[in-house]
């Protein structure tokens, strides 16, 4: 690849470039094997290292975070100058930040008095507590509508910057900007941050991204690409917790950061990670009930690690065609490291017999990594037989009309989605699998001003939960108020009283309001 400089912008091969070659290496900052997972990097030909450095909690010494960060980046890039470290800065602040003094350059970039004292978490919080958005040991997600909440991402991003990183997951975009209207305030603090970037950077940019379907502005994308977790269907018909995947929304387009446009924004698919395994043998859960429990009552990345060596090749190869196949803007973000939450896989070693391992780690086991899970290879060989897969056999994206194709918040200037799918409990009763926050048979029709609407007969009265997820992904889903949340477990609830009974559901997309009603008299 070899770009000297990228000077602010960076074209869509280039950036594909860096894509079709990403891995998840993440927390590669505080690895035990850094010396071996690098051997694997420059072995694999990786580009782009995503979640390399990043902290959900704060680390006892942040100054020293910054410092392991940059001494990371410095042994990447002599192992090749072209790679492409990428940090996270989460939806997730603790008490923590108040150990930590605002830097004097944090003020000046603001164009604010200098004061000495440290971030506030107070201040960043959302003064209404929606629920899910204050947490009870003290933190919670930071506003990005507060000035607080701005200095902070500032602050993480600029030292992430200064360190040698070049590209930043900004990790659940809808929920830190619930009250930022028109992500007026969001917009802003990118800008800063790009401008930063491009006087200091090493080549002068950093990319951005955060888990979602995308957010178009007046036909301007605010990220220079998106990134998003795989979903599943469990088979049950195979021996083992055997699944296949279900393509979920899309990648909205617009014109990019760097000044070109497209139809759909180039976007990273991976297997990501919320706490591990969600299960004990002794609870003796039926088989079909874990198939639907998460992934086979696993998160996606300790689904994996828990496979054996054979089901974990097949399943890279697997994932990686599919997402080729069926999304020809995505590619997937192979997985060389993540942690594994609670999940715990029993490794075999030479000398210990068996050892627990709470890491999945794609190395080659050996002296370098003796837990090595053994996918270096298979990743190498995909990449190097990839033979214009998608080129060949890529489906073009769903194009069936429900409105809203190309309209915009005349207030915000905000696109309107043009997929958005009720989902819950009640999808069965209509046709659709429950819980498919994809599905075309509950997907809402664009009546304008912002509305959406589905009607449905529901042949049998009861109780049923139910939500909305824009574009058709879990990044940013309604239900019981007009605070965006991620991932299926927040829903509402509805009561049907009479068999046969007929319901019409309304989301005002700027509002953020769903409803659901019987229709009367039929």
């Amino acid at each position: 690849m070899n770009h000297t400089m990228f000077g602010g912008s960076i074209s869509r091969n280039v950036l594909e470039g860096y894509l079709s070659r990403a891995v998840t290496s993440a927390d590669l900052v505080n690895s035990t094997t850094l010396s071996d997972d690098l051997r694997m990097i420059k072995n694999i030909g990786a580009k782009f290292l995503g979640r390399a450095s990043g902290v959900w909690l704060l680390e006892a010494d942040d100054d020293e975070h910054y410092r392991k960060s940059r001494a990371l980046a410095e042994r990447v890039h002599e192992v090749d100058p072209d790679i492409m470290l990428q940090t996270c800065i989460f939806e997730a602040v603790f008490q923590e930040v108040e150990k930590i003094k605002i830097p004097d350059w944090v003020f000046k970039a603001f164009q604010l008095p200098v004061e000495n004292r440290t971030f506030c978490i107070t201040d960043m919080l959302f003064d209404g507590r929606p629920q899910g958005f204050v947490w009870e040991d003290g933190g919670g997600i930071p506003n990005l509508n507060k000035l607080e909440s701005q200095f902070w991402f500032y602050y993480r991003a600029v030292n992430y910057i200064d360190a040698g990183f070049e590209a930043i997951h900004m990790g659940q975009i809808h929920l830190y900007t619930a009250e930022d209207q028109g992500f007026k305030k969001t917009i802003s603090l990118f800008q800063m941050i790009r401008d930063y970037a491009r006087d200091h950077a090493r080549r002068g940019i950093v990319l951005l991204d955060a888990h979602t379907h995308g957010v178009n502005i007046d036909g301007r994308l605010l990220f220079d690409f998106h990134s998003m977790p795989y979903s599943r269907m469990p088979i049950l018909d195979r021996p083992g917790d055997k699944l296949a995947l279900v393509q979920e929304g899309f990648s909205e387009g617009g014109v990019t950061p760097s000044g070109w446009s497209c139809d759909s924004l180039p976007m990273l698919m991976e297997l990501d990670n919320w706490g591990g395994k969600f299960f004990d043998e002794n609870d003796n859960l039926p088989n079909e009930r874990r198939a639907w429990k998460e992934w086979w009552g696993y998160d996606q990345i300790a689904w994996f690690a828990s496979q054996d060596e054979e089901g974990r090749n097949q399943f890279l190869e697997y994932a990686f065609k599919w997402t080729a196949v069926n999304n020809v803007n995505s590619y997937m973000q192979m997985p060389i490291r993540r942690g594994l939450g609670s999940c715990q896989v029993p490794m075999q070693t030479g000398s210990a017999g068996v050892e627990l391992s709470n890491c999945y780690q794609a190395n080659r086991a050996g002296e370098g990594c003796p837990l090595g899970f053994g996918q270096e290879e298979m990743i190498k060989t995909l990449w190097q037989s990839e033979k214009g897969l998608r080129q060949r056999a890529g489906n073009p994206l769903p194009n069936t009309s429900y409105g809203a194709e190309d309209s915009y918040d005349p207030d915000t200037g905000i696109k309107l989605p043009a997929r958005v799918i009720l989902y819950g409990s009640f999808q069965h009763h209509v046709g659709a699998i429950n819980q498919d926050s994809n599905s075309e048979t509950t997907r809402m029709t664009y009546i304008g001003n912002s509305i959406y609407r589905r009607t449905f007969v529901m042949p049998f009265k009861g109780s049923y939960e139910y939500a909305v997820a824009p574009y058709g992904t879990l990044s940013q889903t309604y239900s019981i108020d007009s605070y965006p949340r991620s991932g299926s477990s927040t829903k509402a609830t509805m009561v049907i009283e009479r068999d046969n009974t007929v319901i019409e559901f309304l989301f005002n997309f700027m509002n953020r309001s769903l409803t659901v009603q019987v229709i009367e008299g039929l």
